[in-house]
């Protein structure tokens, strides 16, 4: 089984940064992929990055505009997602997820494993 613990969520103002932090344990050696969802109240979950390793491949929901940065740190098995230049509609609970495959990364059906979420919220 694999762990997945996302942290760093928190409200703050338009055009702040934030900066989340998700963390893996267990059997992270079946991993490929690690992404970052959200979801705001009423919504569906929606794709928001994913990096693949090894290859170092990162994707990016079309939204994020250069705002966010997803990275990694393979040693410690975590990965981050830094955010600027935040908006009110970036308001959500952001879940951390791990995938054992390599394709379809902006599917939330192709990550058997999640974390519980971390709020942000961003006030005008």
């Amino acid at each position: 089984q694999v762990q997945v613990v996302e942290s760093g969520g928190g409200l703050v103002q338009a055009g702040d940064s934030l900066r989340l932090s998700c963390a893996a344990s267990g059997r992270t050696f079946v991993l490929y992929t690690m992404g970052w969802f959200r979801q705001a109240p009423g919504k569906e979950r929606e794709f928001v990055a994913a990096s693949q390793w090894p290859g170092g491949n990162i994707y990016y929901a079309d939204f994020v505009e250069g705002r966010f940065t997803i990275s990694r740190d393979s040693a410690k098995n975590t990965v981050y997602l830094q955010m600027n230049s935040l908006k009110p509609e970036d308001t959500a609970l952001y879940y951390c997820a791990a995938s054992p495959y390599s394709t379809a990364v902006t599917l939330k059906n192709k990550y058997p494993y999640w974390g519980q979420g971390t709020q942000v919220t961003v006030s005008s």
